[in-house]
Parts: C-alpha cells; sequence; structure tokens
C-alpha cells in the first residue's frame, strides 16, 4: 500500500493525483496506456473510490487522462517539451522545432523600486528603478511558462513596449541595443500550482509546477534580467547543458 498523509494539509485526491501524474511521467502505466482501474487504486492508497474518482476527475481537466465508457481510465501521450538551460538559454531556440507555433504575451508591466534580494541580484542600489513583466509564453497554443520577469530602469526604458511588439526576450533585449546575454545562474525548485498557474495556465488544482530563478548578464558579466518562471511539470523538462 502506497502511503498518503492524512495530516497533511494537502487533500488526499491531490495527493493521489500527484501520485498517478509522477507514476505516467515515469511511464510506470506504458504496457497497458491505461491508468489502474479505481478499485485498484483505492486499494494501493488506502482511501475510498470516491477520492479517487476526484484525483482522476483533476487529473482529466489537465488533459492528462481520459475516461472512456467500457475502456477505462486511458492516458492522454502528450510529448513533453524538452528546455535546454546552457549559457545562451533562450526560449524559442530551446523549443526550437518541438513547436510549429511559438507566441510570448506581456501580461502587464510596470516600474517600481527594487527590493535588498533584486538589488543584490541586478547589482544595484536598493530602492533603484526597476522595470517588471509578467509574460505568458505558449507553444502550439498551449500556455508552457508564466514568469515575472525584472530589468534595470535606466538602461532598458523601452523593454516592455519591445517585448509586447516582439513577444521575445532576445527580440526585445536587440530592438534596444543589447545583441547578446549569458546566463549567469539557474535554481530549479518543484512546487505545487497557485491560483494564478491554475488560470494562466490553464491547470487543475494539484499541478506541479517547476519553477526556475535565473540570473542573465550582458557580455561584461553585468546583470541585465532576473527572471522567475514558472512551467507545468508534465509539459516541459529541463536538460542541463555545459
Amino acid at each position: 500500500m502506497v502511503i498518503v498523509q492524512r495530516q497533511s494539509g494537502v487533500a488526499l485526491w491531490r495527493q493521489i493525483a500527484d501520485r498517478i501524474r509522477t507514476a505516467i511521467a515515469n511511464g510506470d502505466y506504458d504496457a497497458t496506456g491505461k491508468v489502474p482501474p479505481e478499485i485498484s487504486l483505492a486499494a494501493e492508497f488506502g482511501v475510498n473510490r470516491h477520492t479517487v474518482r476526484s484525483a482522476l476527475a483533476a487529473l482529466a481537466q489537465e488533459g492528462i487522462v481520459r475516461a472512456v465508457q467500457g475502456r477505462g481510465t486511458l492516458i492522454e501521450r502528450k510529448e513533453r517539451l524538452n528546455f535546454p538551460i546552457s549559457r545562451r538559454t533562450r526560449f524559442s531556440e530551446g523549443i526550437g522545432d518541438q513547436a510549429k507555433e511559438k507566441e510570448g504575451l506581456l501580461l502587464a508591466a510596470s516600474e517600481e523600486p527594487a527590493t535588498p534580494d533584486l538589488a543584490s541580484r541586478l547589482q544595484l542600489a536598493v530602492g533603484a528603478a526597476v522595470i517588471r513583466l509578467e509574460t505568458l509564453r505558449k507553444a502550439d497554443r498551449r500556455p508552457v511558462s508564466r514568469a515575472t520577469a525584472w530589468f534595470p530602469a535606466d538602461r532598458f526604458s523601452g523593454i516592455a513596449e519591445a517585448y509586447r511588439e516582439s513577444g521575445s526576450i532576445t527580440a526585445a533585449f536587440a530592438a534596444i541595443g543589447l545583441t547578446d546575454y549569458l546566463r549567469v545562474s539557474t535554481e530549479v525548485t518543484a512546487v505545487h500550482a497557485d491560483s494564478g498557474d491554475l488560470a494562466d495556465l490553464e491547470l487543475s488544482p494539484g499541478a506541479i509546477m517547476l519553477v526556475t530563478r535565473a540570473l542573465n548578464a550582458d557580455p561584461d558579466g553585468v546583470p541585465v534580467q532576473y527572471a522567475i518562471s514558472r512551467f507545468p511539470a508534465d509539459m516541459v523538462q529541463f536538460t542541463i547543458e555545459n
């Protein structure tokens, strides 16, 4: 029996959905192409069938499984996008020909004072003006990332409009005079989707997100961008390249 935590603060159906999602990603059910029957899953997790049904309903909303009368719960085959992380990490180039259509949308833009953490990362004075962009990236019309990025305002005052027109950070940088930039660091963590993820990335409660915190600098080593990006774990995988 697989143990689920009844006093963890995370609903049982959500824990079970996470376990099934991970099993699907690991290929545990590839031999049949189906999730085990509800009664088998209920026995495996030590819960009632209603709890299992709630977990499967959430996965169906995400498009991971599909219930078919007389056949059971089928796994919907969705290949993960492989996204390389390297010294020159670029969204469009990284996705490459894995998607026919790539789109970047500007959701919001604002100017704000740098917090101590941002100031440290971007090598600015605390309170210095930074531009904040909220963006959404799509591949073949599917939302695949939601990002918040900050840029030194005195150097990149036109970046919001440049991004709105191009849908690309690289193109936006080029439009205002920065032709190259390098990845300094990338931190990757995993969390449950929050309410913003559910709305913007069209997910259901319990979805797992891969979160990157990335710092980019110009060829002289001066920081130009700090970004926190969120990717649905069942849609995207990362490859770390030297």
